[in-house]
């Protein structure tokens, strides 16, 4: 696949520092890892080599892909080892979370959230949120395992109905449920980025 036509350089993964419950979790990590892998774009990840987070890290790796580690000094001995992180392709340490999550934003085209926690959950928000205020127009996606993010999207549908979500065809995210399915969505949705504007954008966060 030719993929310097193509805008997504790069996917933000969001996900768990702990594997789950369901084995098919795990194993939709390592098929998003791989197809980035295949496709030649980047991970930029929370830098954990543990759980969800290891896995899709391991699999873009093992392909021959590019992962980039972006963690807070404060959760390197938490969710990694410094000698687990040395192997990524790119880490990055962070003064705070704030400043994790601007970097996250800044090198990726694209984000995409598998099953997680709070954390996960929060991240993913933020982002839907900077997408209602006009922050960007970058690709979205729920990677809904075995219908994890259901509930989530059900309340989506809900605070919209309430009259609550006034942009909702610009919050809401790709529900996609096969992780085979989630790289080729992005690259049909991508929209050519402006670097200068994508810049003041950033500035102004």
């Amino acid at each position: 696949m030719d993929i310097k036509s193509n805008s997504i350089r790069s996917i933000c993964v969001y996900c768990g520092s702990q594997p789950g419950q369901n084995p098919a979790y795990r194993a939709a990590a390592e098929t998003l890892g791989r197809a980035m892998a295949d496709n030649g774009i980047d991970l930029v990840y929370g830098g954990g080599t543990k759980g969800i987070m290891g896995a899709v890290a391991e699999a873009v790796m093992a392909g021959g892909g590019k992962a980039i580690g972006i963690i807070p000094e404060f959760l390197m001995d938490k969710e990694a080892s410094r000698r687990e992180l040395g192997r990524l392709s790119e880490l990055h340490v962070t003064r705070d979370m704030h400043e994790r999550k601007h970097m996250m934003f800044e090198r990726s085209d694209a984000f995409v959230t598998l099953p997680g926690g709070i954390g996960t959950l929060e991240e993913i928000i933020e982002i839907m949120t900077w997408a209602q205020l006009g922050r960007h127009a970058k690709p979205m996606v729920f990677a809904n395992v075995s219908g994890f993010w259901d509930p989530l999207n059900a309340l989506l549908e809900h605070m919209s109905g309430e009259g609550f979500i006034h942009t909702a065809h610009l919050v809401r995210p790709m529900v996609i449920d096969r992780a085979e399915d989630v790289v080729p969505a992005i690259m049909a949705a991508a929209v050519p980025a402006d670097a200068a504007g994508e810049a003041d954008v950033i500035k102004r966060m």
